[in-house]
C-alpha cells in the first residue's frame, strides 16, 4: 500500500514534466488573494518558454473558473513570453482558505506542448481581510484615534465604511491599497460616554464594497480614571442657600464623603436635603456627614438652606396667596350702575337707570342681566341698546352681545316707575354680567345703586 501511494506521488511530480516537454513554465503563486463575494479577479503573471515549434496556446481549467486570456496566445519557437492570467470568482463556491486551482496550457498544433500546473491563492471574506481598532481612550481626553487596516494583497476601491461605538459615530468612503493602514482622529463629546464604566467596548466598522456588506469588529479600551469633582455655591445673606455638588467624572464607581458644620442656633432655622447619613454634635457645633457611592456620570447635590426671617416669609407667603387670588378672580368686564330722578307726566315716582358695560379684554358671549326693585315697573321704551328679554313678572331684563373688544363700552338705559310714593333711601339691586373668556365662563357684578327721596328735594347716589 505504501509503495502504491509513493508511486502516485512520483507520477504527480513527473507527469507535468513529461506532458510539457516542450514548455518551460514559471508560475507566479506568491501572495495571491481572492475576496469572497466580490467580482475582482486574482491576477497571475507567468513566464512561458516555448522549446517546440511556433504555436498558439490557450489557458484553461476544468473546475469552472473564468480565466483570461480567453483565446489563444501566440508563442514563437524559442520565445519566452510573459502572460497575465486573470482568474475570476466562481459563483456558489463556499470555501475560505488556501486554494489550488489545476490549470492547463494547450497548443493548437503540437500536443507535446501541453502543460499542467497549479495556480494557488487564498480566498478570504471582507471581514477577515480588514482589521479595525483604536487607541486606548483616556476619559479626560477630547480626541481618540481609530484605524482601518487592509491585511491582504488586495485593492479595496471606493469602500463605504460606517464606524460605530458607544463613544462616536462616523461615516467614511475610502480606498485601501494592499497592506495599507489608515487612521482617523475622532472628536469626542464627554456627554456621550459620561455614564460608561471603564473596560472594553466593541468598535464596529460596517463595510460596503460593490453591494457586498459585512461588519468588521474591533476593540476599544476605556482606561480607568477615578475623578470626583466638587462644586460649591453660596448665595444670599438673610436667606442663605449653600449647594454642594459632588460629580463622578471618572469611569469607575467612586466612594465620596461630604462633611458640613452648623452651629446649634443656625440649625434651628436650617433645612437640609437629602438627609445626612450621620449627625454628630461637638460642643456648640453640629457636623453632618454624607457617604455615597457614585457611578460614572452620577452626581450628588446637597442643599442647605438657612432662613432667618420665617415671619417675613410667612407674610410674603400670605401676600403671594392674596395676589394669586386677585389674579385668579380678575374681572375682564367692568359694570357701573347709577340712577337719576325722572319727572313723570302722571306724577308717578320714576327713575332712569344707567348701566355702563366696559370690556377690559376681549370677551365673547356677553350677557348683562339686571333686576327691578319690588313695587316697580319698567317703561317699555328703551334708549340705546335694546334688551333681548324683558320679564315683567320676574322683574328681569337681559341684554346680549356676541363679543366686546378691549376698551369697548356699551351704555344701557331704561326707566322704572312706581305708583307708590317713595320717601327715604331707595335701593336697586346689582346688575350681573356673564361672559366667556378663553373658553372659560366668568361673572362680574356691578355696584348697588341708591336713591334718596326727600319731601323738599331728591338726589341719587
Amino acid at each position: 500500500m505504501k509503495k502504491f501511494v509513493l508511486s502516485l506521488l512520483l507520477m504527480a511530480v513527473i507527469l507535468p514534466s513529461i506532458l510539457a516537454a516542450n514548455l518551460n513554465v514559471i508560475d507566479d503563486n506568491e501572495d495571491k488573494v481572492m475576496v469572497d463575494g466580490l467580482t475582482y479577479p486574482v491576477t497571475f503573471n507567468i513566464q512561458v518558454h516555448n522549446n517546440g515549434i511556433s504555436d498558439e496556446f490557450r489557458f484553461y481549467n476544468l473546475v469552472g473558473f473564468t480565466m483570461e486570456p480567453a483565446g489563444y496566445v501566440q508563442i514563437e519557437n524559442g520565445q519566452t513570453r510573459n502572460v497575465t492570467i486573470n482568474v475570476y470568482p466562481i459563483e456558489g463556491l463556499d470555501y475560505l482558505g488556501y486554494y489550488s486551482l489545476p490549470y492547463g496550457i494547450e497548443g493548437r498544433m503540437d500536443a507535446n506542448t501541453d502543460y499542467l500546473g497549479e495556480l494557488r491563492f487564498k480566498i478570504v471574506s471582507i471581514k477577515d481581510a480588514l482589521e479595525v481598532g483604536a487607541e486606548t481612550i483616556d476619559p479626560e481626553s477630547q480626541t481618540m484615534t481609530i484605524y482601518l487596516k487592509n491585511k491582504e494583497n488586495f485593492n479595496f476601491n471606493n469602500m463605504s465604511v460606517q464606524f460605530s461605538s458607544p463613544f462616536f459615530q462616523r461615516q467614511e468612503t475610502i480606498t485601501l491599497t494592499p497592506r495599507e493602514k489608515k487612521t482617523y482622529t475622532i472628536q469626542l463629546n464627554k456627554e456621550d460616554f459620561k455614564s460608561l464604566m471603564a473596560g472594553y467596548y466593541t468598535l464596529n466598522a460596517r463595510v460596503s464594497v460593490d453591494n457586498k456588506k459585512e461588519t468588521v469588529e474591533g476593540i476599544i479600551s476605556f482606561a480607568e480614571k477615578d475623578i470626583v469633582t466638587s462644586l460649591q455655591k453660596d448665595e444670599g445673606t438673610i436667606i442663605n442657600t449653600k449647594v454642594i455638588r459632588k460629580t463622578n467624572e471618572g469611569n469607575i464607581v467612586a466612594n465620596t464623603q461630604t462633611v458640613m458644620k452648623l452651629n446649634i442656633i443656625s440649625r434651628l432655622f436650617t433645612t437640609i436635603s437629602p438627609q445626612p447619613d450621620l449627625v454628630e454634635r461637638q460642643g456648640v457645633d453640629v457636623f453632618y456627614t454624607w457617604n455615597r457611592q457614585l457611578k460614572p456620570g452620577e452626581y450628588l447635590d446637597i442643599e442647605v438652606k438657612t432662613n432667618w426671617l420665617f415671619p417675613v416669609i410667612a407674610i410674603l407667603f400670605i401676600l403671594a396667596i392674596v395676589i394669586l387670588a386677585l389674579v385668579y378672580t380678575k374681572t375682564y368686564v367692568q359694570l357701573n350702575k347709577k340712577v337719576s330722578f325722572v319727572r313723570a307726566k302722571g306724577g308717578e315716582f320714576a327713575l332712569k337707570v344707567t348701566v355702563t358695560v366696559r370690556a377690559k379684554e376681549y370677551v365673547e358671549k356677553v350677557s348683562v342681566i339686571d333686576r327691578l326693585p319690588p313695587l316697580t315697573k319698567i317703561y317699555e321704551k328703551f334708549g340705546g341698546e335694546q334688551p333681548v328679554r324683558v320679564n315683567d313678572k320676574s322683574g328681569r331684563i337681559e341684554w346680549v352681545f356676541d363679543k366686546m373688544n378691549p376698551g369697548e363700552t356699551r351704555v344701557l338705559h331704561y326707566i322704572i316707575y312706581s305708583k307708590v310714593g317713595v320717601l327715604g333711601k331707595f335701593a336697586l339691586p346689582s346688575a350681573t354680567a356673564i361672559y366667556e373668556r378663553d373658553g372659560e365662563i366668568k361673572e362680574t357684578t356691578s355696584n348697588k345703586a341708591f336713591f334718596i327721596a326727600e319731601q323738599t328735594s331728591q338726589k341719587s347716589e
